[in-house]
C-alpha cells in the first residue's frame, strides 16, 4: 500500500484539482470553551465534552437554508456545544454536511472538537474519501475519525486487514492529521462488542433505544467498550418518540446519559427552539435514579420490539436528507 504521501502526490499529478497535504497542525493548542456547561470525559481520548454533541446528519441537513444553518452552528458554539459530528455521506440535494461545517471551520477550527467519519474498507477508497473530507472541511486534521456503520462479525473481522481501512486511519494518526480513531453502528450488538474488543479503539459511536432479543446493546456493546476505556456515544436516543406516544425527548436524553460508560449523546438540531431546550436540559440534568431507570425500560419495551425502524432495515444510509 502506497503512504498517504505518496498517494497524494500521485493524485497531484494525475489531477490539477488534487486536495493539498494537510499541514499537519495538530501541535497547535485547541481552545474549547464549555461556557459553563457541565463536561464529561471522552474515555481515554482525555477530551472534556459536553453532554450533547451537535448531530450534523439529516435533521441538521433537513435546514434548506443556508445561512439559518450557519447561525445554528455559530449560536451553538459561542454557548459551549464545541463538539460536532458529520460524515463524509451526510448531505442534501444542495450541499454535503461537511462543506456546510467548513464555512464556519476555516474561521474557527481550533474551537471545534471536530469528528467525522468514512464508509469505505477498501485503504485507497478511504484515502481517496479522507482527503475529500479535509477538503470539505477547510482544515489540515480531524479531531476524531470514524468507521462508519459497523455492520456484522465478518465487516469487523476485515477492517484491520492489510489494505484495508484501519491501516490509512493509522497511517493519518501517524503523521498527524487524525488525533483520535472511533467507529459507530447501529445493526449489530455483537459486531459492536467484537469491534470494541478487537480493536483498540479510542471510541464507540451506538444507536440505542432499540434492541432485539439477540441484539442487546445496552448490555453487551456498551459494558465492552467500557472495559476498555473507550468514549462511548450514544445516538438516535430520541427516536422512539416517533412511534411511542407519550414519550418525553428529556426523558429519552436522560436515560441514555444515565447509563454507565455513556460519554455524550449525539442530537441533531434544527431550530434555535430546539437548541435553546438542549442547552437548557444540560444546565438542569441530573441522572436518573434506578426506578426511573427501569420505569423506562418498561415504557421502550414496544419500541425495543418494534422491528420497522428505518435504521435496522437493509440498505439503510445513516446522515441523508432530501
Amino acid at each position: 500500500m502506497i503512504t498517504r504521501r505518496e498517494f497524494v502526490k500521485t493524485a497531484a499529478v494525475a489531477s490539477a484539482t488534487a486536495v493539498v497535504v494537510p499541514h499537519l497542525s495538530l501541535g497547535s493548542s485547541p481552545s474549547y470553551d464549555a461556557k459553563q456547561l457541565p463536561t464529561r470525559t471522552l474515555g481515554k481520548t482525555g477530551i472534556e465534552v459536553p453532554p450533547i454533541i451537535i448531530g450534523c446528519g439529516s435533521r441538521f441537513m433537513a435546514i434548506q437554508d443556508e445561512d439559518k444553518a450557519l447561525e445554528l452552528l455559530e449560536y451553538a458554539l459561542d454557548r459551549g456545544l464545541y463538539c460536532w459530528d458529520t460524515a463524509a455521506n451526510y448531505g442534501n440535494h444542495q450541499i454535503s454536511s461537511e462543506e456546510r461545517l467548513g464555512k464556519l471551520l476555516k474561521q474557527r477550527r481550533k474551537e471545534v472538537f471536530l469528528a467525522t467519519k468514512v464508509a469505505q474498507r477498501d485503504g485507497e477508497s478511504a484515502k481517496k474519501t479522507i482527503e475529500r473530507s479535509l477538503k470539505r472541511l477547510q482544515t489540515d486534521y480531524i479531531d476524531l475519525l470514524q468507521v462508519h456503520s459497523i455492520r456484522s462479525v465478518e465487516d469487523v473481522e476485515t477492517l484491520g486487514q492489510k489494505g484495508q481501512v484501519l491501516e490509512v486511519l493509522h497511517q493519518y494518526k501517524e503523521e498527524g492529521a487524525i488525533a483520535h480513531i472511533g467507529f459507530s453502528g447501529h445493526t449489530s450488538a455483537e459486531a459492536m462488542k467484537k469491534a470494541a474488543q478487537m480493536y483498540d479503539f479510542d471510541t464507540m459511536l451506538i444507536a440505542m433505544n432499540h434492541q432485539r432479543p439477540e441484539q442487546k446493546f445496552e448490555e453487551q456493546a456498551v459494558p465492552a467498550a467500557g472495559r476498555k476505556g473507550m468514549g462511548v456515544l450514544a445516538m438516535k436516543v430520541i427516536r422512539p418518540r416517533e412511534t411511542i406516544e407519550n414519550l418525553n425527548p428529556r426523558d429519552l436524553l436522560s436515560y441514555a446519559l444515565s447509563l454507565d460508560h455513556i460519554s455524550a449523546a449525539v442530537v441533531g438540531i434544527d431550530s434555535l427552539a430546539l437548541l435553546k431546550d438542549n442547552i437548557d436540559f444540560m444546565q438542569n440534568f441530573s441522572p436518573l435514579s434506578a426506578s426511573k431507570m427501569e420505569e423506562m425500560r418498561v415504557k421502550l419495551a414496544p419500541f425495543y420490539r418494534n422491528e420497522q425502524l428505518a435504521w435496522m432495515k437493509p440498505g439503510y444510509e445513516d446522515g441523508m436528507n432530501a
